[in-house]
Formats: structure tokens, C-alpha cells, sequence
């Protein structure tokens, strides 16, 4: 047994050393690296407006439905003023046209009413007239009383007294019967009022049933579900009042919304100089830069929410007409930089106790040196201290 361990000892190869191992070495140059984060996100307008259905001034017509007969092509450019959308406005037309005939007969029933009251007005003031005139002539025939029978002026004497009770009655009748068709007359007068209101309603309502562009821009359409897929918003939809149908965006002004980790946002500053690309032109690169970072990160959904992610805003400084609202970008934002620095590949840098270290080939061999690391890019790391350009270090 122990002359197995043995022979099995003296065949075990030698380790081979430094010198007569081939080391590959990289020589250290000088050069300018930026450390670059990438976001994703899509193109959005700073300046917008919405352009939505108008909202029904009239209670009943508060959920009806309108349906676009008009609406300009997507994509294309528009000045302020200029027709973008128009409503189909028959069926109000054909409402306002039966408000406007009620108008006409509520105002006939006007004019019938107020002769009617004057006719009936006048039919009493013939009665007060001779009521007054039957007191009149009960008050003469009593005059005569010293030559009637007792009897007769006491006949005399109630038919005055009826005559004078018929003749108040009458008169104060009077103020009550005109406040009556003062009052009947009103009603039929605020009937009318409300009718010219609501005609008035919709025929604003009509007006706003074509819309014009509040700005120049672009024209951007919105998406509606139709027979289970989401499509473009186009002629002969239905809408619903105060729904966004479409939208006119500057393209002069342009910045891109993008999403970072909370570990990226770390790294993120205002200012921070940026390169757009665009999946659509991927010939077409963009400087921008960041200009707003989120204060609160908001999850994902389901299974992701978990993963919580912060909106960054990035304007883009360059203005190029193919940069359009909705556009798929990717961001590379510069969040560290150096100039003139010694640079290493990442696979000559040895950590340690949580320091950094690099073999340097001098002429007795290779040395271990400590190094205080700066900026990087993914496969090459600057040096700060350490090293100096035109030496060699090894990377295994």
C-alpha cells in the first residue's frame, strides 16, 4: 500500500511556472472612454393638444353617440384653423327643426291666449259696467221713497244693497282675474324661453360639430376597438361625447420617455449628455439630453410588479422631420466620462478583499500592482492610478 502511494506521488506532473507558461500580455494605451447606460422608450411631442368629441349641452343627448364623417389622414400636417374632424350632424339638424316648429306653435298659443284673456277681460269690465249702472238706478229709485209704500223701499233698499255687493264683487274680482292672466301668459312665455334655450343648445352644439386644429402639428390618431382588435380611429366610427379621438403634436419639439431601474437611476443625473436611436431609421442617431428623472418608482403588472421601474425624460436636441409621436427608441446616456486616461481590458483586472489589482511585465517579471479604477464601458475600465500607458499587463 505504501509503495502505491508512493509511485502514485513521483507520477504526479509539476505545476508550471510563470516562465514557462506563455502569459499574453495587451500594452496600456491612452484614450477617451464614456460608461453609457441604455434605456428603451418611444418618442413623445412636449407640445400637444387632444382633440376630443364635444360634449352634448343637452340631458337627453348626454350618451348618444357620434359618428365621424370627416377626419384628416394620419400623418398628415395641418395649420391652426384647419378642418381635422367633422361630426355627422343630421339627426340634431332634423331636432333643431322640431324645436323650432314647438317655437312656432308655442308662440301661436301666445297670440290666441292673449286675446282670448283680453276677450274675457273685456266681458268683465262689461259686467262691472252694469253693475255699476244697476246701483246707479236702485240708488235713484230709493230717492223716491217718500212717496212708496214701506214695504216697496224696503224692496228698493235690498235690491241696492244686492247691486252694490254684485258691483264690489265684480271690482275686486278685477285685480285677481288680470295677476291670473298675467301669470298664464308668463307660463306660456318661459315655455317658449326654454325651447329657444334648447335650440340655441344645439345649434352651438352643431358649430362645435366641426372641429379645427388648435395649433399647427402633425395629426396623431387614437386607437378604438373594433370587432376585437385595436385599430385606427377613421371615418364612419362612433365616439362618444368628450372622448379623445386624435391628437396635433409640434414635432419641433420632441423628447423621448424612456423607463430605468432603481439601480440605473442611480447612475442618472440632470443634464446628462445622450445619443437617440431609432428602430425605425437605424441610420438616423440624435443628441439629447435628460431633463427630468421620476421621484417615485411605480411597479410592473402581475407576475413583474415586483420589478419597479422610474420614467426618465430625455429632450431632444437635434430636430430632424422623421421624429414623429410613438417611435421605439434607444437611449444611450453618458453617465461617466474621462479623458485622456490609461485603459485596460476588464480581463487583466484581479479583485481582492474587495481592492483591484493588475500584473504589470517588467524586466524581472511580472508585478502585482495595486489600482484605483475609474470609468468604463462594459470591455474597457480606465485607470486612475497604477499604471501608465505604453505598459504591458497581463491578461490571464
Amino acid at each position: 500500500m505504501g509503495a502505491w502511494a508512493g509511485q502514485r506521488y513521483m507520477a504526479k506532473p509539476a505545476l508550471p511556472s510563470d516562465n514557462a507558461t506563455e502569459i499574453r500580455t495587451i500594452k496600456v494605451n491612452t484614450g477617451s472612454i464614456q460608461k453609457v447606460l441604455r434605456l428603451s422608450g418611444s418618442t413623445r411631442a412636449k407640445n400637444f393638444r387632444l382633440i376630443a368629441a364635444p360634449r352634448m349641452r343637452g340631458t337627453s343627448d348626454a350618451g348618444r353617440n357620434l359618428i365621424l364623417i370627416y377626419v384628416a389622414p394620419a400623418g398628415s400636417t395641418v395649420k391652426k384653423g384647419d378642418v381635422v374632424a367633422q361630426i355627422d350632424a343630421q339627426a340634431l339638424r332634423n331636432h333643431v327643426d322640431d324645436i323650432e316648429a314647438q317655437i312656432v306653435q308655442t308662440d301661436a298659443a301666445i297670440k290666441l291666449r292673449i286675446a282670448q284673456q283680453q276677450i274675457n277681460l273685456e266681458k268683465l269690465r262689461q259686467q262691472l259696467r252694469v253693475a255699476k249702472a244697476q246701483v246707479a238706478m236702485a240708488t235713484l229709485d230709493l230717492s223716491a221713497a217718500e212717496v212708496r209704500a214701506p214695504l216697496d223701499v224696503e224692496l228698493l233698499k235690498l235690491t241696492k244693497q244686492e247691486a252694490q255687493a254684485t258691483y264690489n264683487e265684480l271690482l275686486s274680482d278685477m285685480p285677481n282675474v288680470e295677476a291670473s292672466n298675467a301669470f298664464d301668459l308668463r307660463n306660456l312665455e318661459i315655455g317658449r324661453e326654454l325651447q329657444v334655450r334648447h335650440r340655441k343648445r344645439h345649434l352651438r352644439d352643431i358649430e362645435e360639430f366641426t372641429l379645427r386644429a388648435p395649433l399647427d402639428g402633425l395629426v396623431v390618431m387614437q386607437t378604438i376597438r373594433r370587432a376585437g382588435e385595436w385599430v385606427r380611429i377613421s371615418a364612419g366610427d362612433r365616439v362618444a361625447p368628450a372622448q379623445p379621438f386624435m391628437r396635433i403634436v409640434n414635432t419641433r419639439d420632441m423628447r423621448v420617455e424612456a423607463l430605468a431601474s432603481q439601480v440605473e437611476a442611480e447612475e442618472l443625473r440632470l443634464g446628462q449628455r445622450a445619443r437617440i436611436r431609432f428602430d425605425a431609421f437605424p441610420s438616423l442617431k440624435l443628441n439629447a439630453e435628460v431633463t427630468n428623472i421620476g421621484a417615485i418608482a411605480t411597479p410592473g403588472v402581475r407576475m413583474d410588479y415586483f420589478h419597479r421601474t422610474i420614467p426618465v425624460s430625455l429632450s431632444i436636441v437635434d430636430k430632424n422631420k422623421q421624429v414623429i409621436p410613438d417611435l421605439t427608441t434607444s437611449s444611450d446616456i453618458i453617465v461617466d466620462q474621462m479623458e485622456n486616461a490609461p485603459l485596460i481590458p476588464f480581463e487583466a483586472i484581479e479583485s481582492k478583499n474587495g481592492k483591484s489589482f493588475v500584473r504589470v511585465k517588467t524586466a524581472e517579471g511580472f508585478q502585482t500592482r495595486e489600482v484605483e479604477l475609474g470609468a468604463d464601458d462594459n470591455l474597457r475600465i480606465a485607470v486612475d492610478h497604477g499604471v501608465k500607458s505604453g505598459e504591458e499587463v497581463a491578461l490571464d
